[in-house]
């Protein structure tokens, strides 16, 4: 799939924007049905004949293309996400703000941001567009779909890089919560500067030798026996870097299906039991008005004294 600005032709249906897919300049197809039941077998040709019928595949002027439409070398299509067992929602999401240029949202926990994989519809993104009725809207960083907390989105896509300058720009002040085991000889806060990774073949991260590119200072919150609450403060924005660092240190998060292990995508997500980490606050000040914004979180993670027993250590 191939990733390119979707033309005002093709506007979002339901709060779903429209993906691409390009043909190639040439091959053994006749038609785009053809083309697209090999480019993406996953749907099987019948739905994807299916959804032609339905007008779900679009040209570039945004015209609907039947099953029997010709291949077209070089054309680029659009096609409106679907999947037909998307897990359901088991909490929703609250508006903390709104205004004309900004949107910031508190995710609960299993909720990605943007669709992907199963979630489409019950993305946060594409709730919020059909919640508020702003087809436009576009988050400005994301957190993982394991996480709870903020996230912030931009209105009107001509601020959109104003707000999204300010992260690029390490100008919006970030703080996490998350519950971790305790070290006795781990001298707080402390700051862990390192340099992170992808393993091999995997989206996981892992510290390796060479110049750091990620920094994340640690506090304690409090204490209870071999569990503590602390604020994790990333002065950096790699992929899972808090999750990493806590796992380097020998500390990884309550709950996290990633760190120490991998454990088996099959696996039902424990609503009971989820990762203990809280995008709790975002501060800036807002390029468009000049007025300094702190948003904070209404959820909270599990108490200490109910996650006793939690396994904390590889």
């Amino acid at each position: 799939m191939t990733r390119a600005p979707r033309p005002a032709s093709i506007p979002p249906r339901g709060g779903l924007s429209a993906s691409a897919v390009a043909l190639p300049g040439g091959g053994p197809w006749t038609s785009v049905l053809d083309f697209l039941a090999w480019r993406l077998p996953t749907l099987g040709r019948d739905t994807w004949a299916a959804r032609m019928s339905a007008g779900e595949v679009l040209d570039e002027a945004g015209v609907p293309l039947p099953p029997g439409a010709a291949f077209r070398p070089n054309a680029r299509l659009w096609y409106y996400r679907f999947v037909e067992q998307e897990p359901p929602v088991a909490e929703a999401e609250t508006v903390l703000f709104r205004d004309d240029w900004l949107v910031v949202a508190d995710k609960p926990h299993f909720m990605p941001v943007v669709p992907g994989g199963r979630y489409v519809r019950n993305s946060l993104l594409v709730r919020l567009r059909e919640r508020l009725d702003l087809p436009e809207l576009s988050p400005l960083h994301r957190i993982d779909r394991e996480t709870a907390g903020l996230v912030a989105f931009a209105v009107q896509p001509h601020t959109r890089a104003a707000y999204q300058a300010l992260f690029r720009d390490r100008a919006v002040h970030k703080s996490y919560e998350a519950v971790a085991g305790w070290r006795d000889d781990l001298a707080l806060p402390h700051l862990q500067r390192s340099r992170l990774e992808p393993v091999d073949g995997f989206f996981t991260m892992r510290e390796v030798a060479g110049s750091p590119n990620s920094e994340t200072r640690v506090e304690l919150l409090e204490r209870q026996g071999g569990l503590a609450r602390y604020r994790l403060l990333p002065l950096t924005g790699k992929r899972h870097q808090l999750r990493a660092h806590m796992q380097a240190l020998g500390l990884p998060l309550v709950g996290d299906r990633f760190y120490p292990r991998v454990l088996p995508a099959d696996e039902p997500d424990d609503t009971q039991r989820p990762l203990q980490l809280l995008a709790q606050a975002l501060a800036f000040d807002d390029p468009l008005t000049g007025t300094h914004r702190r948003f904070e979180s209404q959820r909270r993670l599990l108490p200490l004294w109910a996650l006793a027993g939690s396994a904390i250590s590889p």
